[in-house]
């Protein structure tokens, strides 16, 4: 089986901290690079706060881990024996570093991309080594959403896909392995379908954004949880199912325009936490004490689940 020691998580914005906190406590020895020293610094604060939800999530730290800050590129993928690319979501971007990190690694080492949606095949267009590159699309937040998306591009090859397979397992980590490349992968394209449903609702005046929520939590969430789709359809009958979707499918939305409630809000510079304002209000005290909850809560529901 293939084994790493060495990882580079380059880039620490919204997920490398909790990325690197969870590949630490699995042993491996981590350079976690951004570009000034005032990421890093945010970095570190993102780190210990990962490192401590791990803690109550009570996973086990195996010996031999470490991290380390770099603000310089060749020193963050010095003895790199595996890449974690985790940049802004722009593809002349990724392709411009990729480029770059392919002047101080070893032809054979992995470089995979957390990115949301590009395919792998677009990054790595430009490579003289195109087939160690693949996405693993880590969830938000990655130190407590225990899937990986693993996404082979066109050129991937298969020492590329077993490697890359083998971390995740390392890790403690679900590998969900696609059969090929589509825009936005398997879960953002049924979480951004959801959306679109549940936004379509609420334009159309049939719920309140309060009611949709608890709707979709304590019915289909709560289910879902436990009882997958795949798995639901048995469990339903698939002759119910055909039933419902022969009438329901060609009225659900099918809209490829950004729902009037989001463009509104946006329009206004409401983002949600981010300007504590969005579709909800909230202050400073109600942010903090939102994304403590529902931390623990995350922690709570994975230990249930496992």
């Amino acid at each position: 089986m293939t084994t790493f020691k060495t990882i580079a998580v380059m880039g620490t914005g919204t997920m490398g901290p909790g990325m690197g906190a969870v590949l630490v406590r699995a042993g491996y020895q981590v350079a976690l690079y951004d570009t000034s020293t005032e990421a890093l610094e945010r970095a570190k604060a993102g780190y210990e706060l990962a490192w401590g939800v791990l803690d109550r999530l009570e996973t086990p730290t195996v010996e031999g881990g470490s991290v380390r800050y770099a603000s310089d590129v060749a020193d963050a993928l010095a003895g790199a024996e595996f890449v974690i690319e985790a940049i802004p979501e722009n593809l002349e971007l990724k392709q411009r570093v990729y480029a770059e990190y392919e002047q101080h690694i070893r032809p054979d080492v992995i470089i995979a991309s957390n990115t949301s949606g590009i395919p792998a095949t677009k990054i790595a267009a430009n490579l003289a080594h195109p087939e160690r590159v693949i996405v693993t699309h880590w969830s938000n937040p990655p130190h407590l959403i225990p899937m990986i998306e693993i996404v082979p591009g066109e050129q991937t090859n298969q020492a590329t896909v077993d490697g890359a397979t083998a971390l995740v397992n390392s890790i403690g980590y679900f590998p969900c392995l696609l059969k090929k490349e589509v825009p936005g992968f398997v879960e953002n394209r049924i979480l951004y379908a959801i959306m679109r449903e549940c936004l379509a609702l609420v334009d159309e005046g049939v719920v309140g954004m309060e009611e949709l929520d608890l709707n979709v939590k304590w019915g289909i969430g709560y289910k879902l949880a436990v009882i997958p789709p795949m798995q639901l359809l048995d469990m339903a009958g698939m002759d119910i199912y055909t039933a419902v979707a022969t009438y329901l499918n060609p009225d659900l939305s099918n809209t490829a325009e950004v729902s009037p409630t989001i463009g509104a809000q946006v329009a206004k510079g409401r983002l949600g936490l981010k300007t504590k304002g969005g579709l909800f209000d909230y202050t400073d005290e109600q942010v903090v004490a939102l994304r403590a909850q529902r931390g623990m809560s995350l922690v709570k529901v994975r230990k249930a689940l496992s």
